[in-house]
């Protein structure tokens, strides 16, 4: 019997809950042994519901087709299964703050991809390079919840990990006032161009709810844990505009900032490319080596040539220089439904095991 850890996959079945799949195949510490979706797919095997649905560019791990996938409203049944669960539901917002809430009151840790829960004030969201010490909540929330292992962290916006780590990584110069585009790619919609043709060779600027999540999201990751519950941060003001454009996966970011203490561009790029947080300390299976890259050339980071750096965990930044209105502009490039997604959720999950809050039952 395996010494890993059971997983179970909520939304299992979509673009993100299929980049799980992928992602979790052959780790170190993690199986994947229950999908569960919605009614529409329960008591088919996963190759049978996914079938002419399979969204990743590599073959379906054999391991998983001839899993049978069950309702995610049967939480018992699922919870007495796994260890933890990932979550990837699709759903109302409502819905899924409730069922996130459920599989956690029945002992089953939940570490979701949804925005559902992001404001709750002591359920932690959490980038681990940034914020781990947001955990510490978790004690809080359990009492609310009256659990004892069960509890519920989420990761951030996708398009946020293509400019924060960036800015977190000079904070000691106070960033103070950012403005920000992100040019998203489709897979943040779940889509490929198969599914979306009217996005080819077009350009849609408005992503609803993202505006405010690029703007808001940041600040709850560089806030304060005070009295059981996180308060964002007041700073730095950020002003942003999101855009779809075609491209299949990678976030990109122009971004313009102004610093309390102005750094040289040499201590930018040497705080950039020298910064490492708890992920890479610990060394766990799913951490970039080096975070944050920095590519001279005029014309990086480029989708095609950058967005699987560090196997897409880590972030690439370029065309750092000064400006006549801002202290500095730059760009930034992240893989979307890997660091920003499912990746990011898995690493998440790895920094649970490491400091033992996710256990075997």
């Amino acid at each position: 019997m395996s010494d890993k850890l059971r997983v179970g996959i909520l939304g299992g079945t979509g673009m993100v809950g299929q980049r799980f799949i992928t992602l979790l195949e052959n780790h170190p510490w993690f199986e994947v042994v229950l999908v569960a979706a919605s009614g529409r797919s329960a008591g088919r095997t996963y190759e049978e519901a996914v079938s002419g649905r399979w969204k990743m560019s590599i073959p379906m791990p054999e391991a998983v087709k001839k899993l049978v996938v069950l309702d995610i409203n049967e939480v018992e049944k699922v919870a007495e299964q796994v260890d933890f669960v990932f979550c990837a539901v699709n759903m109302p917002k409502d819905e899924i703050k409730a069922i996130e809430e459920k599989y956690a009151k029945a002992e089953v840790p939940v570490v979701s991809n949804n925005s559902a829960n992001r404001w709750t004030p002591d359920v932690p969201m959490v980038v681990p390079e940034i914020n781990p010490e947001h955990l510490e909540v978790i004690a809080d929330q359990k009492k609310r919840l009256g659990t004892k292992r069960g509890f519920i962290v989420v990761k951030p916006n996708c398009s946020i990990q293509s400019y924060t780590p960036a800015l977190n990584a000079l904070k000691e110069y106070g960033p103070k006032l950012v403005v920000v585009t992100t040019y998203q790619a489709i897979s943040g919609a779940g889509k490929t161009f198969k599914e979306w043709p009217e996005m080819v060779e077009n350009i849609i600027p408005y992503i609803g709810g993202e505006e405010e999540k690029s703007e808001q999201e940041p600040l709850r990751l560089w806030g304060k844990v005070e009295n059981g519950q996180i308060v964002k941060a007041i700073e730095p003001v950020i002003t942003c505009q999101c855009i779809r454009v075609p491209v299949l996966d990678g976030h990109t970011a122009a971004v313009f900032v102004n610093f309390d203490k102005k750094p040289t561009k040499e201590q930018i790029i040497k705080a950039w490319t020298e910064f490492k947080g708890l992920p890479q300390e610990l060394d766990l299976p799913s951490a970039p080596k080096y975070f944050i890259q920095y590519l001279e050339d005029d014309n990086r980071p480029q989708v095609k040539l950058d967005v699987n750096y560090e196997n897409g965990m880590g972030v690439s930044l370029g065309r750092l220089r000064e400006d006549n209105v801002f202290d500095y502009k730059f760009v930034g490039l992240s893989h979307n439904t890997v660091r920003g997604a499912a990746g990011g959720a898995v690493l998440i999950a790895e920094l649970l095991k490491a400091q033992g809050y996710i256990t075997a039952k």
